[in-house]
């Protein structure tokens, strides 16, 4: 009987642990792997793009797809953190995972996503970024090198977030 306590006590200790971890809005990890994979995707009007497109500028790339539910809640936290750093070097970059464009087109529209959105039919992007979970994120600093990743969804918005976004802008 001690030991079914035990592990039910054990249990809940690490779901209440469990949850206080999805509570902790920032979990960036640095990133150790060798340099920046490429990107090289169409966006949804069908024209190439590429990761030195935006040169120069503090990079949130974004892995998700349409049918995600927490990638869908994530967007509202980057819109506001693209509103707070309004004026700033920054750019949100969504890459969608496998969705026909226009489905991704219509949620786009649907939703009022004003972030360039890539298409990756085929799904060789999150091979090259190493991505397993959706939503996956990356931070790419203004000299076009990954700084941190992020699995799983965070609010953008928070101070925590924030603060990472303004100190790799200076």
């Amino acid at each position: 009987m001690t030991r079914g306590f035990a592990a039910s006590a054990i249990l809940c200790a690490s779901l209440v642990l469990a949850g206080y971890a999805d509570a902790d809005p920032v979990r960036f990890i640095p990133w150790a792997d060798a340099p920046t994979p490429p990107l090289v995707l169409n966006d949804l009007a069908g024209s190439p793009r590429t990761l030195d497109d935006y040169r120069g500028r503090l990079v949130l790339l974004n892995f998700w797809a349409t049918w995600c539910e927490p990638c869908r809640d994530e967007m509202a936290s980057m819109q506001k953190l693209q509103e707070k750093l309004a004026g700033r070097p920054f750019v949100v970059l969504l890459v969608n995972y496998g969705v026909a464009r226009a489905r991704v087109a219509d949620f786009v529209k649907r939703e009022a996503i004003a972030f360039p959105t890539l298409l990756d039919p085929n799904q060789n992007a999150p091979r090259a970024w190493r991505v397993r979970v959706l939503p996956s994120s990356f931070l790419i600093g203004p000299d076009g090198r990954v700084r941190y990743s992020e699995i799983g969804e965070i609010d953008w918005a928070s101070p925590a977030a924030v603060e990472m976004a303004q100190t790799l802008l200076r």
